[in-house]
């Protein structure tokens, strides 16, 4: 039954006695000279397909199709979704995917939410319904509150004053936090050159134009593109300690700040703002 040893005692593995173990792992008897011993046999399954990635041209169609947020919700948080699963097409084409936060993503996954009804969600997107993206609300907190414009930065202790008005263009703040009820609250507008305005957070609502050539949130930074390699707008939230701004124009009538990676620009007044630093300035930081 164990089988014959060979001529030199080399092992010899017995074919009729196999021992099934966990997974892909199986367990066979063999001998070594008069000794019985087990020995693992890994069986190996087949290996799993890689899936490309979407390229970034179709990841830009969809986002443009979809108003750049959840078909369903408009929510920016979102995943690029494959209608029909991918394991069936093996393809990577733009009509055929579309957008879903993680909710409708899961919801469609696990069956409540059909394909038929994420294909007339795609047909009819939640944020093109409108002028404007569905409101999202973001989230700050904390005793201080840093914002970065363009390299110049100001710090606010709420310990000193619960409103902290970061920039401010002939006496009307256009980015400011305010401490209400333990909470951060943010408030700021960003236009295009033609004056539409390309996004507006109120006490943390953001809601964006979805009429932008591309807007995108990656991780916590968002950005909004008028073109090819044209930002229009840039900016980098941190909830735990304030926003950043690396692109954008804010306004006040004709008076125009403008916002560039290591510069602030008063287009007014030809005047020009880097690396400067402010800490515990009561009322503002930074006034035009």
């Amino acid at each position: 039954m164990c089988g014959d040893d060979g001529a030199d005692g080399a092992p010899q593995a017995v074919t009729d006695r196999t021992f099934p173990g966990r997974h892909s792992l199986s367990w066979s008897l063999v001998r070594i000279g008069n000794r019985e011993t087990f020995s693992p046999t890994v069986k190996r399954g087949p290996v799993k397909e890689s899936r490309p990635k979407i390229p970034d041209p179709i990841k830009r169609e969809v986002r443009q199709r979809c108003g750049f947020g959840c078909v369903v919700c408009g929510l920016p948080l979102y995943e690029y979704e494959h209608m029909i699963e991918w394991s069936k097409t093996k393809r990577h084409v733009a009509d055929e995917i579309t957008l879903l936060c993680n909710l409708h993503h899961a919801e469609k996954t696990r069956g409540f939410l059909s394909v038929a009804d994420v294909m007339q969600a795609n047909l009819n997107p939640k944020n093109l319904q409108s002028v404007g993206s569905a409101p999202y609300s973001l989230r700050f907190s904390g005793d201080t509150c840093l914002v970065d414009m363009g390299g110049n930065q100001a710090l606010h202790y709420f310990s000193h004053s619960p409103v902290a008005n970061a920039l401010m263009i002939d006496g009307f703040p256009v980015i400011k936090f305010e401490q209400s009820d333990g909470h951060l609250l943010l408030s700021l507008r960003i236009y295009g050159r033609n004056g539409r305005r390309l996004l507006e957070i109120y006490e943390n609502e953001l809601v964006y134009s979805v009429d932008s050539w591309d807007i995108e949130l990656v991780g916590t930074a968002l950005t909004i593109r008028g073109g090819a390699r044209k930002i229009l707008a840039e900016i980098k939230f941190d909830p735990s300690r304030g926003v950043t701004i690396r692109r954008g124009l804010f306004a006040r009538g004709d008076h125009v700040i403008r916002v560039e990676p290591d510069y602030l620009m008063d287009e007014k007044k030809d005047i020009r703002l880097s690396g400067s630093y402010v800490e515990g300035c009561p009322g503002w930081a930074f006034a035009f």
